[in-house]
């Protein structure tokens, strides 16, 4: 007795992976994340997907690099979205012409146009994903710049929206030895505000200080990722060491007794600004995801 052929299954088509590289000014934003009655820089994002593809959804919701608090700028955010195959389909019918238009340029064209209306953001590139990216969980490090006018040679009120006024003279010095002294893998949970069931262990691979020519004082800050707060926790420490009322060695002393202190302040958000996400090459992205997701798979990388 013949059996019938069983039916040929396709496969369902996968859905494709959008990169967004992102700019934007935080001052008027209730922070990156989502939040209700509050504008944010995700919302307003994905307000935007939800009005180019309206007939095709569900709308995608955006992963990012690092979440940013409310008044803090980023230069280089990264963040990713899938499209199903429709949405996919339906901005590349409006690509077509005379020149047909590819479709991570169909993507930032369109989303540039809608946020037009939003000058604080900027779509700076959008790519078509390589196989196994991940916005969160496939970066190398995230790094910032948090600056600080003080009293040395003035406030540039032009600066005011993102760098910090600090009413102070600073010792350059003993901030940088200060900072130096945090380096490498520890538990930063003295300098993050605690999240339930997320750890608070990061790599601080960069931490130092320089004076501008203009005087403003600019801290570099890179870690693998960053716990809630943890930058600017981190240059309060050293701001208190540069007016003197800390010793340099009391930070590494601090760190390691890992319990929240009243020593520093946390330092105002406006200061700060997220400069740029790396990756590793595209054959290694994947793996990269696996591992980060395995060591913090609660945790949110933000600052």
């Amino acid at each position: 007795m013949n059996l019938p052929a069983a039916p040929v299954v396709s496969p369902l088509p996968e859905n494709t992976r959008i990169r967004l590289d992102i700019a934007y000014d935080g001052t008027d934003f209730s922070g990156w994340a989502i939040q209700p009655e509050l504008r944010t820089v995700q919302g307003q994002i994905e307000a935007g997907l939800a009005a180019i593809l309206q007939s095709y959804p569900p709308y995608p919701s955006l992963v990012v690099a690092g979440r940013t608090d409310a008044g803090v700028h980023a230069l280089g955010q990264v963040a990713h979205f899938d499209l199903t195959p429709d949405q996919v389909a339906s901005l590349l019918r409006r690509g077509r012409g005379r020149t047909p238009v590819s479709l991570d340029v169909m993507v930032q064209r369109r989303l540039g146009g809608i946020l037009v209306t939003q000058p604080e953001i900027v779509i700076k590139a959008s790519a078509v994903a390589p196989p196994g990216f991940d916005a969160r969980f496939s970066a190398n490090w995230r790094r910032y710049e948090y600056r600080i006018a003080d009293s040395v040679l003035g406030h540039n009120p032009q600066d005011r929206l993102r760098t910090t006024w600090h009413g102070f003279a600073l010792d350059l010095e003993p901030m940088q030895v200060a900072a130096a002294s945090l380096l490498g893998l520890h538990d930063f949970a003295t300098y993050c505000k605690p999240r339930p069931g997320a750890t608070t262990i990061r790599t601080l691979q960069e931490f130092s200080w320089r004076r501008d020519p203009d005087g403003v004082l600019v801290a570099t800050v890179q870690a693998d990722a960053f716990c809630h707060s943890m930058v600017r926790a981190l240059v309060g420490a050293c701001v208190a060491v540069g007016e003197g009322r800390l010793a340099g060695e009391r930070l590494a002393t601090l760190r390691i007794n890992r319990a929240r202190t009243s020593e520093f302040k946390v330092m105002p958000p406006q200061g700060l600004t997220l400069l740029a996400v790396d990756y590793p090459s595209d054959d290694k992205l994947a793996a990269r995801a696996l591992e980060t997701r395995a060591r913090r798979s609660l945790d949110e990388d933000e600052e």
